[in-house]
């Protein structure tokens, strides 16, 4: 593994990340080699003399591959194969190897397969007799040639547009799901974050479900959707989504744009931040532009500094702003410590004026009168010798007001709403 130091980036923590990586794909790492470069060189990124101190060490490290956690341009990869004379891969090819290692759902699937498959248009080309079987995959299968390379470069651009039409289909599915839940009033709360920062944790702990989670780099890929009940007696869905991480590969933003798409439709963004990591700061600005290429950035914002339980003295706690608005929710998904406290903060943001309201309504409102009920908002009903219904009932005040203009029920005017 070759990590290399240039100024205005912090060596220690991405390296870190990179081992990480690695041995989240399941590598064997015999080696780790540092350096300090002004500038990439425009031939081997990592100069002469660097080059061919990583070629005897992996030499005698045995190495099969050898991974720059840089983004190395094809021709740059080319010459250092040859050099090293094994395979050489970088930073993005290394990510999209997990991402094809932990996708499981249908779609994951397709996703994966069309970020791979972009990464490697720009990388097919004429293949050498010592990478022939090292190497493999398309390219190489009938050994070096021109005519082979033609062969496989339309093969190649065939099976991409057939994955994007699959993904176009997808794409619309996942829109026609979006429109029914805006149609029953169902709002949705997509949970995002930099991988590993206990996500899917939250989420089994928010909805009672038993998606995957463990303590590794890109856990899980597919996004998975539950309704969460929320204190206030209405239910959200929520999405747990693909986490982020520094110099995510546009191929693969590209590929997941269709399940990235849950986010920048919520109503509300859970950014999930791991309160006991050093460089969390930093995290927080990748996810944010992250966010940002998918046309994101606009949807409100939850942040939840979780795994609180690591931090000594730090306690499960809500920050609001000057208008009582929740902004932060500090809590523990393992513990469950403050997991109500992000339940009552989600039903905040997500109804601003929810509250007990009363309603009157008359003998010949009983169809009115069963909705109510079929909606699970009345608190209590009681009848006066007219025959009256008089509810109460829990909603936020802008849907009941819709409900009674609907129903033709006048709604009287909101006095000292009981916000909860």
């Amino acid at each position: 593994m070759v990590h290399l130091e240039f100024s205005g980036t912090d060596f220690d923590a991405d390296r870190a990340e990179f081992i990480e990586l690695a041995r989240s794909a399941g590598l064997d790492v015999v080696g780790v080699i540092g350096g300090k470069r002004d500038r990439p060189d425009a031939g081997t990124y990592a100069g002469s003399g660097k080059v061919d101190e990583i070629a005897v060490t992996a030499k005698v490290a045995g190495a099969e591959l050898i991974i720059f956690n840089h983004d190395l341009s094809p021709s740059q990869e080319r010459n250092l194969e040859k050099r090293f004379e094994c395979r050489v891969i970088n930073r993005a090819g290394l990510i999209l190897d997990i991402f094809a290692r932990r996708a499981r759902s249908h779609e994951g699937k397709l996703q994966v397969e069309l970020a791979r498959l972009n990464h490697m248009a720009t990388r097919l080309v004429r293949g050498w007799s010592h990478l022939e079987r090292q190497k493999g995959g398309i390219g190489l299968r009938g050994g070096p040639g021109e005519t082979q390379l033609e062969i496989d470069r339309r093969l190649l651009r065939g099976r991409m547009d057939t994955l994007k039409k699959q993904l176009e289909t997808v794409k619309s599915r996942r829109a026609q799901n979006r429109q029914g839940r805006a149609k029953s009033e169902i709002p949705t709360v997509s949970l995002v974050g930099y991988t590993n920062a206990g996500k899917s944790t939250l989420f089994n702990v928010l909805t009672g479900d038993a998606a995957f989670a463990s303590n590794q780099l890109f856990a899980t890929l597919d996004t998975t959707m539950r309704k969460v009940a929320l204190p206030s007696g209405e239910t959200a869905v929520l999405a747990d989504t693909v986490g982020f991480i520094r110099d995510l590969p546009h191929d693969l933003i590209a590929a997941f744009r269709a399940t990235l798409e849950e986010s920048r439709e919520a109503e509300l963004l859970v950014h999930v931040i791991d309160a006991g990591d050093s460089e969390r700061g930093a995290r927080i600005e990748q996810v944010e532009a992250v966010l940002a290429e998918i046309g994101a950035d606009e949807v409100p914002r939850l942040q939840v500094f979780n795994k609180i339980d690591l931090r000594e003295g730090e306690e499960a706690r809500i920050e609001c702003d000057a208008e009582g608005i929740p902004q932060r929710v500090f809590l523990s998904a393992r513990s469950g410590e403050g997991i109500d406290l992000l339940r009552t903060a989600i039903a905040a943001r997500l109804y601003p004026d929810l509250g007990d309201e009363a309603v009157v309504l008359p003998v010949n409102a009983a169809k009115f009168r069963a909705q109510l009920f079929q909606l699970h908002c009345v608190v209590s009903e009681t009848i006066d010798e007219e025959g009256s219904s008089h509810l109460v009932v829990r909603l936020p005040y802008s849907r009941l007001q819709r409900l009674c203009r609907e129903a033709g029920i006048e709604l009287p005017p909101r006095q000292d709403p009981a916000v909860h």
